[in-house]
């Protein structure tokens, strides 16, 4: 989803469950080079700022795409990132079964 949103995707990713209703997705390697470029100047803050932003434009898709392959209901969802780092986490809390 994300090299499909963004126009690139990480280079690593993996998934897991914190706890029986939280799922973390791990993306390392993550940042577009516009983003990483930003990085080397010091804009951390406008690229945590512009994630935010893709975060609420595409937040229903990558909803909607995690709870089709879960088939769980997804009640909370949430976007972090580590521009320094260049990883991002994808967080999905689910409704209890």
């Amino acid at each position: 989803m994300h090299k499909e949103h963004f126009g690139r995707g990480p280079t690593r990713a993996r998934s897991g469950f914190a706890t029986e209703d939280t799922l973390v997705c791990i993306l390392e390697e993550a940042l577009l080079p516009a983003e990483l470029a930003l990085v080397e100047i010091g804009e951390q803050m406008r690229v945590q700022e512009t994630r935010s932003f893709f975060q609420m434009a595409t937040r229903k898709t990558f909803i909607e795409t995690v709870e089709q392959l879960t088939g769980r209901e997804v009640t909370a969802f949430a976007s972090a990132s580590d521009p320094p780092a260049a990883t991002v986490w994808e967080i999905y809390n689910f409704a209890p079964r």
